[in-house]
């Protein structure tokens, strides 16, 4: 047994983001108490809540407390929207992620409700520190800028290293998932000559490592194409960020939309729930959020934790509340679920659905 509680940090985030968080707090709560995992949970603050306090979405004292947590689960931030003088423009998850080298973007697609859907289980492995997005492809400063009032220019960041260890990554989870044993690689390097064309030198030469794992390659377009038409054919996708942002939100809706879509943001050292979905500022305060997605990416968070710290309990954790949430997101009764899959049920009421289970 775990000598000392787990220490988490909690970012509620905005719009839906308190509500999701909380309901995904209060199953891990539930589990934990239940398996004899200890917790310790730590609120910090992010986003507009941190703004209207401090004058920023991301302040150094939630940073330096981050830093002293295992693991940390956060809700969706309303990226974009902050104003043009917080320091943490446009997007403080980003930053967290460049902070703390969380180079590693996982986000798994599975299917529910098979009758309805095509057999899903995939995952799509997205490298998650540099590329297109400004706000961390450069050291210091940002990648986008005006040379002339008609004119932005965007820098696009590929370095050797990134490619080489998210391609590790990709094929560590396709030697473990030990079913299709299939990596896709994800590009357009027909277009992106230099940039994506050494994002595939890497992934080749990783692959030589792995000679039971087979290697595919896709364009980018054709690849999402694909994703629509017969997602059952993938098992690991590997891409670069942006790509794997816009690909994981086309699988996400093969089987339900982005509330059934969790994500983890690991490195070497941190960890970091997040689900795909955004903050969706229109139902906020309604109580109708799905919270499936914050949920699953709590498992995620505690499975890699495991792997880390080698407790039972958190193992145990994890994979309850993993089992019960797809469970009751395959159960036939639709009342049960949220508005976005069809049922009635507000999130507290899906919330408790799963906290009876946990209880069984």
């Amino acid at each position: 047994m775990i000598q000392r509680p787990l220490r988490l940090a909690i970012l509620k985030g905005d719009g839906i983001g308190p509500e999701v968080v909380e309901s995904a707090v209060e199953v891990l709560r539930k589990d934990a108490k239940k398996n004899l995992l200890p917790l310790e949970l730590i609120y910090l603050p992010i986003g507009f809540q941190a703004y209207n306090s401090v004058g920023r979405s991301l302040p150094p004292s939630t940073i330096e407390q981050m830093k002293k947590c295992d693991g940390w689960i956060l809700g969706p931030l309303s990226s974009g929207t902050y104003p043009k003088d917080d320091p943490d423009y446009p997007m403080a998850s980003g930053k967290i992620r460049k902070a703390f080298d969380l180079f590693a973007n996982l986000r798994p697609i599975r299917s529910i409700r098979s009758k309805d859907h095509q057999k899903i289980d995939l995952i799509i492995v997205r490298e998650n520190t540099e590329d297109f997005y400004p706000d961390r492809n450069l050291y210091k400063g940002y990648g986008e800028f005006w040379p002339d009032e008609n004119t932005v220019l965007s820098l696009r960041v590929v370095t050797r290293k990134a490619c080489r260890r998210i391609a590790e990554t990709a094929f560590k989870i396709a030697q473990s998932r030990g079913e299709k044993n299939l990596v896709t690689a994800v590009h357009k390097a027909n277009v992106l000559i230099e940039g994506d064309g050494l994002f595939l030198e890497e992934v080749r030469r990783v692959a030589k490592e792995y000679q039971q794992i087979e290697l595919q390659e896709g364009l980018v377009d054709s690849v999402a194409m694909h994703l629509v038409m017969s997602p059952e054919k993938f098992d690991v996708l590997v891409t670069t960020n942006m790509f794997g942002d816009i690909l994981s939100d086309v699988a996400a809706g093969t089987v339900g939309g982005l509330g059934l879509a969790p994500s983890l943001n690991s490195g070497e050292n941190y960890a970091m729930a997040q689900a795909v979905h955004g903050s969706a500022p229109d139902i906020a305060g309604k109580g109708i959020a799905n919270p499936s997605a914050e949920i699953l990416s709590t498992s995620l968070l505690l499975q890699w934790l495991y792997s880390r710290i080698g407790d039972e309990s958190i193992h145990q954790t994890a994979l309850d509340i993993e089992g019960v949430t797809m469970n009751v997101l395959n159960s036939e009764d639709n009342d049960q679920f949220t508005q976005d899959l069809g049922g009635r049920a507000t999130t507290k009421e899906f919330t408790l659905k799963i906290l009876r289970h946990l209880e069984k």
